[in-house]
């Protein structure tokens, strides 16, 4: 909901350290890679409860994913890096929930497993609008730089760190934080369908 309005702070706070990377010769695909890698800690540190560790390695992980994208626009950007950007990140988005199932089975496996099957609806319902929209030739004003055509919706890349950064915080009220964040991604979802019905009617 708020992307569009944080990304000319965010592209001003890379790209410093983003043109120190590229001029040691580092590729946007390498920090990806390494992102998601670091990111993946994050689900040991939560299944044993490491959150602030979690929350570390989380915030690693989204910085990285800022970062690929200011190397790649100083050194050209290219589809199999737009691929495994977003490719990536739907995964990693999806299995943070898995490290809160894992730290505490009974009380969170519900809520987790309903939190995967909202982050589901709205990746599902982005990577399909986007498929569309590149095959029509669609492009977008609010995301002019993307790889793909970015399609907003309420909950976001900003929203998406905030929870996930609320539900390392307070880890207990993570059955009633992740209800309703996946509430919110549902209406997400059902905003892209009606954004797609109405798109490609």
């Amino acid at each position: 909901m708020i992307d569009a309005a944080l990304l000319p702070l965010q592209r001003a706070m890379m790209q410093p350290p983003a043109e120190a990377l590229a001029a040691r010769g580092i590729r946007a695909d390498q920090v990806t890679v390494a992102g998601f890698a670091l990111g993946l800690l994050a689900i040991p540190a939560l299944a044993f409860h490491a959150y602030w560790l979690a929350l570390a390695l989380i915030l690693i992980n989204r910085i990285a994913d800022g970062l690929d994208g200011a190397i790649a626009r100083i050194k050209g950007p290219t589809d199999r890096g737009a691929f495994l950007d977003i490719a990536l990140d739907f995964l990693f988005y999806a299995l943070i929930p898995v490290g809160f199932a894992l730290a505490d089975p009974a009380r969170n496996a519900l809520a987790a497993t309903v939190l995967i099957a909202a982050f589901v609806g709205t990746g599902s319902s982005f990577l399909a609008f986007a498929s569309i929209a590149a095959k029509r030739g669609m492009s977008t004003e609010a995301y002019p730089t993307k790889g793909i055509y970015y399609l907003g919706g309420l909950t976001e890349g900003a929203e998406t760190i905030l929870f996930f950064s609320a539900i390392c915080l307070f880890p207990q009220a993570f059955p009633i934080l992740s209800g309703l964040f996946a509430a919110a991604c549902f209406v997400t979802t059902v905003t892209r369908w009606l954004m797609g019905w109405r798109a490609f009617s």
